[in-house]
């Protein structure tokens, strides 16, 4: 049995980016926990986007969901801060491996989180970027068989029934999921994957 952290800036990214994952690892009889840097409010209100990933957590396994609050969209402005928070959190749970969004990001939060959990990191033995709509030079070599877990994301990203449309292109966001599932798994082999670049990884 493993401990499992992922980390993201907002609700739902974690969802979209290795919810099927997490949700393999849970199954496994792996400790999953999660950090949400902020509550996405930008996006919406942020008390209804707390309960949508709190429910969505539910669905996938995870044992805990731990809240940085800061402010959305202002990330790059308080990376010290941000380096405690994760720093303690990563104290708390000692994981072995940690899920973090990948720092080539046309958002300001992900590209800061991505950099602060470099840092954060540096002991953890496997570390591994996965990706988000908004990531950008994204080369997978590691991959996921998320075939019997597909349904569990997808349902944890209706949880965040706020969102689903709310992509600002005409496919919603369960839409983007079905599509790069099968995508990524075309890549790695396999009906259905989710993608990671390796910052780090003990054989």
């Amino acid at each position: 049995m493993s401990t499992i952290l992922a980390l993201a800036p907002h609700p739902d990214d974690l969802e979209i980016g290795c919810g099927g994952t997490l949700a393999v690892h849970a199954q496994r009889g792996d400790d999953v926990f999660i950090y949400v840097a902020t509550s996405g409010e930008c996006g919406g209100i942020a008390q209804i986007r707390r309960q949508e990933q709190e429910a969505a957590a539910k669905i996938l396994g995870v044992k805990k969901v731990f809240w940085g609050m800061f402010e959305d969209t202002k990330l790059p402005e308080v990376s010290l801060d941000l380096m405690c928070s994760l720093e303690a959190v990563m104290q708390e749970t000692n994981p072995d491996t940690v899920y973090i969004n990948h720092i080539h990001d046309t958002h300001q939060d992900h590209r800061e989180i991505a950099q602060v959990a470099h840092s954060a990191t540096r002991y953890v033995p496997n570390v591994l970027a996965y990706e988000t709509p908004s990531t950008t030079h994204f080369e997978p070599t590691v991959y996921m068989d998320t075939s019997d877990t597909l349904t569990l994301k997808i349902s944890a990203l209706e949880a965040h029934d706020s969102q689903v449309e709310r992509t600002r292109v005409r496919l919603n966001i369960i839409e983007i999921a079905m599509a790069t599932s099968h995508f990524r798994g075309v890549q790695g082999k396999m009906s259905c994957a989710e993608a990671f670049m390796p910052i780090r990884i003990r054989l």
